[in-house]
């Protein structure tokens, strides 16, 4: 039988760089936190799922933690492999195989742009070497499309990239604390246009794991348990505009985010209007004003005023990115989703310090986006 589930421990390990500290390790770090989050110890958790893209495989992390034979399954699934760990989570819990597991996300990558390996996906060499896997590249044709399509102006990929830094600022475990203005980001250096360099996340490092229990035992561990309503991950459709598409259809559909949203707001019986908090995968500026649409928080075009009037601040209609999104976190990809989660989980037990959003939020969303279409959600509530 089908079961609820709650979310009973978090940890996480700083986001950035640290020298001289693995991408493994953080893992570890992370996964240390969030048992003694959860009141028990690694021996006690009667299964994982890890994923990491960049610091090995994660099931090896068991000579940090202890041999207990615990039942440790690798995820890759790009920058939704947090998302997908906890998906797999989520629903081994459901279908009863077990009581206590635990989802964890780590990466420690180079500095400098992803590398994206084409003929792994399926693709040739040629069409790597043509720069159109170049990431930086393709969000800026993504972008560039959809601000001609929709009136989006270049003022609200900067008011985005501001609100990040403004929130990061006011996060311990971000790695850009420093607030910028939107004349600063608009100035810097124009990468691929219409993104200039604080438009963009970079690769970094971090740590992030969860604990997961049937709703029932939640109170078990927790005083504090934060319910996951639904858990949802999509892949493209043909004709979705993709870093690994080699070409672009005649007919355009919708890519994977509008596919997982609708399925999850489904999942947990609630719709938009519902939600109090949104963490919206932010790879780019471009990036977050696109989702807020394909997750179904406005009409296209809608963010140019939403974002004008202040909507998705913290203290606005719906807060987004309140850690600071990728964009002020950088992107450890194996983590990236999981720090979303950890994010929610933080505001909705109220415990988010400076950057906590007002009046007591009850729900919270979070989506994450990856090449070469992959879309992960998530509905929690308390």
């Amino acid at each position: 039988m089908s079961q609820d589930v709650a979310i009973v421990g978090i940890g996480m390990h700083p986001f950035g760089r640290t020298e001289g500290v693995s991408g493994m390790e953080q893992g570890a770090f992370a996964v240390r936190q969030a048992c003694a989050d959860a009141g028990v110890d690694w021996k006690d958790i009667e299964f994982a799922f890890g994923g990491s893209a960049a610091a090995g495989a994660p099931d090896t992390m068991v000579s940090q933690l202890g041999l207990t034979g615990v039942q440790f399954i690798n995820v890759a699934n790009g920058c939704a492999t947090g998302g997908s760990a906890l998906f797999s989570a989520v629903n081994t819990i459901k279908a009863g195989v077990a009581e206590l597991g635990i989802a964890i996300g780590f990466d420690k990558h180079e500095r400098g742009a992803f590398r994206v390996n084409t003929k792994g996906a399926g693709l040739s060499d040629w069409y790597g070497a043509s720069g159109m896997a170049l990431t930086t590249q393709f969000f800026g044709m993504k972008i560039n499309r959809y601000m001609h399509e929709h009136g989006i102006s270049h003022d609200s990929l900067a008011r985005v990239s501001a609100k990040a830094f403004r929130n990061g600022a006011k996060n311990p475990m971000a790695w850009r604390r420093q607030e910028l203005s939107e004349a600063q980001i608009l100035e810097s250096a124009m990468l691929s246009y219409p993104l200039t360099q604080y438009m963009f996340c970079s690769p970094g490092e971090g740590g992030v794991a969860m604990i997961l229990a049937p709703a029932e035992s939640a109170h078990k561990y927790t005083d504090k348990p934060v319910f996951l309503k639904s858990a949802v991950v999509r892949s493209r459709r043909f004709g979705s505009f993709e870093v690994m598409a080699p070409h672009i259809a005649l007919e355009h559909n919708s890519g994977p985010t509008v596919d997982a949203s609708t399925a999850a707001f489904e999942m947990a019986g609630m719709g938009p209007d519902d939600i109090d908090i949104a963490q919206l995968q932010d790879t780019e500026a471009g990036a977050e004003i696109m989702h807020m649409a394909e997750n179904g928080f406005c009409e296209h075009g809608e963010q140019e005023r939403m974002l004008a009037m202040g909507e998705t601040e913290i203290g606005g209609r719906l807060p987004v990115n309140t850690d600071g999104g990728c964009l002020a976190n950088g992107e450890p990809i194996g983590a990236s989703g999981l720090r979303q989660v950890y994010e929610n989980v933080l505001q909705l037990r109220g415990e988010a310090g400076n950057r906590q959003v007002p009046n007591d939020p009850k729900t919270a969303y979070t989506h994450v986006y990856g090449a070469p279409g992959i879309s992960g959600v998530t509905i929690l509530s308390r």
